[in-house]
């Protein structure tokens, strides 16, 4: 009887641990004094959150252009899928940070005249901000970062300008940024600055081209970061990322680079985003 009782027990606690679900909370509220104004972000927090007292690894997970901060949580069904990563173990319970950067101007960098922000803005305030509010690992290790599409080439410079911050780094069918000088000087045209000089545009492309950057990397950055690149073999910026991947082979930069079918689509970002937790996870493991 004992025995059984036991039994019974360990399966109600069993069932009871497999039934938790995590939490999202899709339009938390931060002030910002660099963009003067008050911004919005989502945070899943993992099933134990509540019932424990411990810290956890962070995943900032970048949206789009044209959604905001609830695209991963809407379109992306990040509650769904962290929820089973988690629950089969191929994911490790994270705390993932989802901010907005469609509101105001949209993008994650700062614009070319210094008049707005974003980048200094994630790395000063919002960073900070969360891993202060939610019991979060502040170290290396445990903070990773991915993206899709305007969020896989803020995932991508973001990694690139400050690979002391981060283990991981996950862009999915990025934006790459200029694949020449040209393409830099044609984005300041676009933006209706057609006086940019050589030096302004030669500037930018330096810091928001990946393939400049990963050209000039140190060789003792190489392996700074751990990465994995995700395109579908439809995706219209399939040519930035693959001349990412080439680049990466030719400066011996370790990374994983997948095409699967697919194009630029949620349908795809869903399907990579498992694989995505499961890469992280790898260095918030401990092996």
């Amino acid at each position: 009887m004992k025995k059984l009782f036991t039994i019974l027990t360990l399966s109600i606690l069993s069932a009871s641990v497999f039934s938790q679900t995590g939490k999202v909370f899709d339009k938390l509220t931060m002030k910002s004094e660099i963009l003067n104004m008050d911004r919005h972000f989502a945070i899943y927090l993992p099933p134990d959150y509540e019932s424990s007292e411990r810290s956890y690894p962070v995943l900032y997970l970048l949206h789009g252009a044209g959604d905001d901060q609830t695209g991963w949580v809407q379109f992306g069904e990040v509650l769904r899928i962290t929820d089973e990563a988690i629950r089969n173990g191929s994911a490790t319970a994270m705390i993932i940070v989802m901010p907005d950067a469609n509101t105001g101007r949209r993008g994650y960098f700062n614009d070319m005249k210094g008049e707005w922000r974003y980048e200094d803005f994630f790395f000063d305030e919002l960073m900070p901000h969360v891993e202060k509010k939610y019991r979060i690992k502040s170290e290396k290790r445990y903070r990773a970062i991915a993206g899709l599409s305007m969020g896989g080439g803020g995932t991508l410079m973001y990694a690139l300008h400050h690979p002391e911050l981060f283990s991981s780094a996950c862009p999915l069918s990025a934006a790459t940024g200029p694949l020449s000088k040209a393409d830099a000087r044609r984005y300041f045209e676009r933006w209706g600055d057609t006086g940019a000089s050589d030096a302004e545009v030669e500037a930018h492309y330096a810091q928001h081209s990946a393939l400049a950057l990963i050209e000039n990397m140190p060789d003792e950055q190489k392996k700074a970061v751990r990465w994995f690149i995700d395109c579908g073999d439809d995706d219209f910026l399939y040519e930035g990322n693959s001349l990412l991947h080439i680049a990466m082979r030719k400066k011996e930069i370790p990374h994983e680079f997948r095409v699967r079918q697919g194009g630029h689509t949620w349908t795809y970002w869903r399907e990579s985003l498992p694989t995505v937790l499961s890469f992280v996870s790898d260095a918030f493991h401990q092996h």
